[in-house]
């Protein structure tokens, strides 16, 4: 069995026995998307990375008592905080959002196509930006994120009934904004 079909928990179990390659394993498997999620606050790639590294490092040093299927929830509350105070050092936080966000196309599909795709994007970005923050995060989490509602609600520090609720929120403000923009 490979370090890939091995789940969160078991993986960090075995980095708090002693494997260290578990852990690199977590960082290989959380570490692109949480540098994304940080990008939505700080809007620079590289602090964002930064802060990636350094939510990974604090668990390594620290090596908390995390429960099963809570890890990935763990780390991303970690480096929303580690965001929060990176801000607070220099201004206050902005709002989470997609400024300046394009994700590579990954595979070479036809011109016509990847740049269909591209327009689709950008639209859902740009109604994304005109939706209410709290809203916003909670669309990434779940939806983006494929975070459960428990996890969402752990790293915004709300209860799942107010993910659920920001979500029914998000999707009809998104429906809304994406009919001014002429899609269904």
């Amino acid at each position: 069995m490979t370090a890939d079909t091995y789940s969160d928990s078991k993986l960090y179990d075995s980095f708090r026995g002693g494997d260290t390659k578990a852990y690199d394993q977590l960082m290989i498997r959380y570490g692109d998307s949480l540098t994304m999620y940080l990008y939505g606050y700080l809007h620079d790639w590289q602090d964002s990375e930064d802060l990636m590294i350094e939510a990974f490092a604090r668990i390594m040093a620290k090596r908390p008592k995390i429960g099963d299927g809570k890890f990935k929830a763990y780390l991303y509350r970690t480096g929303r905080k580690l965001a929060a105070r990176f801000h607070a050092n220099r201004t206050r936080i902005t709002q989470f959002s997609f400024d300046e966000y394009e994700m590579d196309v990954a595979d070479k599909e036809m011109v016509e196509e990847i740049l269909v795709s591209r327009e689709r994007r950008e639209v859902m970005r740009v109604c994304l930006e005109r939706t209410d923050p709290q809203l916003k995060e909670a669309l990434w989490l779940v939806y983006c994120e494929d975070m459960s509602y428990a996890e969402a609600a752990s790293v915004m520090k709300v209860n799942t009934k107010r993910i659920d609720h920001l979500l029914q929120r998000g999707k009809k403000q998104m429906r809304i904004e994406l009919e001014k923009e002429g899609m269904a």
